[in-house]
């Protein structure tokens, strides 16, 4: 069997930490920013880890 792609579209969206969990940047932050406080803009600029129900699902998507 060949092997599997990593789908370089989530490759470039997320990182692998040291502990094999994956870092991902928040949503929410692109546009509509002045009906955001500026407490909620501020969160939203940290990176945040992949839920593991989600990890579950996109693990098989990044072959590294």
């Amino acid at each position: 069997m060949p092997k599997m792609k990593t789908k370089r579209t989530l490759a470039k969206r997320v990182k692998r930490t040291g502990s094999g969990e994956l870092k991902r940047q928040q949503a929410y932050v692109s546009h509509f920013a002045s009906h955001k406080s500026n407490k909620q803009k501020r969160n939203l600029r940290k990176a945040t880890l992949v839920h593991k129900s989600d990890f579950k699902r996109i693990r098989h998507l990044l072959q590294d």
